[in-house]
């Protein structure tokens, strides 16, 4: 690992030019989780991960390269599920395998309706079987991937057919929710978290899934009770030209004071989803590694570096006990 300060210039320039919205935390939280993930880890297995910390933070946005860069159909359902084409009422009731869901519900209906718990899960069983294998690649690969995933869970407007408030008209609530208010206001959130051991890992999946998507009701409401009346100049940045300022994805920015104010209504909801979306990501990755038997992951990387990168690591946890994620920068998307 290069030493510290990740630079995500080479992301962020494949991501601009898309037309379409980069939805799932943005860059910045992204990178942000899938760092914090591993700070989170026990020592025993924390240190190999740290050894790969760059890797690991920039590969978080892969899953989104592949949607929007690549053009990957294929990966557009990985990371939602809109549970009202579900009739969806508790997890019981819900397909426990993609297979499942496509048996019931037809291949198509499932592929535009989300897949988001199953490939968690799907992912989770290939991760576990890199880890006994010791597949160094595969582990390192499938963990970010499996990073990503997650922490879209956390968001719960990708569990919703209402994704960006279309239906409500609120567009550009996904956004702003997920990727301008953590970016402007998440030098404040603690975010300190450990990895714990997951018993089952289809229950807690949906129970991530169920959760996020009670979230749904104040996140709308605060933000329509907040533009009921206002003028464009109250809800967005006004740029030179008299029209709501854009980000490098086309996203209208809104304005600094209304972020903040409907960050407050919320009581800390995107900080909690983000401290959530941590703690979740190291405990699958820790499961995965205990279901595996915990191989000893040390002997995958040279001696030298897991020593040169020791000090770092101790510094960077020194700080994470104070609920900050360091050692890495991002190129602000507002």
């Amino acid at each position: 690992m290069t030493r510290r300060i990740v630079t995500s210039l080479a992301i962020l320039s494949v991501l601009f030019g898309t037309a379409a919205a980069v939805y799932g935390w943005g860059v910045w939280g992204h990178c942000k989780i899938n760092r914090g993930a591993i700070l989170a880890l026990p020592r025993e297995m924390g240190l190999f991960y740290y050894n790969h910390a760059d890797f690991i933070t920039e590969e978080s946005v892969a899953p989104d390269i592949r949607k929007y860069t690549m053009g990957d159909s294929t990966e557009f359902p990985r990371h939602y599920i809109d549970l009202e084409n579900y009739g969806y009422t508790n997890a019981a009731a819900m397909p426990k395998t993609i297979e499942a869901a496509r048996a019931r519900f037809g291949k198509d209906s499932v592929n535009s309706s989300g897949t988001l718990p199953w490939t968690i899960q799907e992912t989770m069983t290939k991760l576990t079987a890199a880890m006994k294998a010791k597949n160094k690649t595969e582990i390192l690969f499938l963990s970010a991937n499996l990073g990503h995933y997650i922490a879209d869970a956390h968001m719960p407007l990708h569990t919703t057919v209402n994704h960006d408030g279309q239906l409500t008209d609120q567009r550009g609530i996904h956004a702003l929710w997920e990727s301008q208010i953590p970016e402007q206001f998440g030098k404040n959130y603690s975010l300190w978290a450990e990895a714990h051991f997951i018993k089952n890992v289809e229950k807690e999946t949906w129970a991530i899934i169920d959760s996020s998507h009670k979230l749904i009701t104040p996140l709308l409401y605060n933000d329509k009770k907040m533009r009921k009346d206002k003028p464009t100049e109250m809800l967005y940045k006004i740029g030179m030209n008299g029209q709501p300022e854009k980000n490098k994805y086309g996203q209208k920015i809104h304005a600094y004071e209304y972020a903040h104010v409907y960050s407050e209504l919320l009581n800390g909801m995107v900080e909690g989803q983000m401290r959530s979306a941590i703690s979740a990501t190291a405990s699958f990755w820790y499961t995965a590694w205990v279901n595996a038997g915990k191989p000893d992951l040390t002997d995958l990387d040279p001696k030298y570096l897991t020593d040169r990168n020791e000090k770092f690591y101790k510094e960077d946890i020194a700080f994470w006990k104070k609920g900050k994620v360091t050692g890495y920068k991002v190129v602000n998307e507002y």
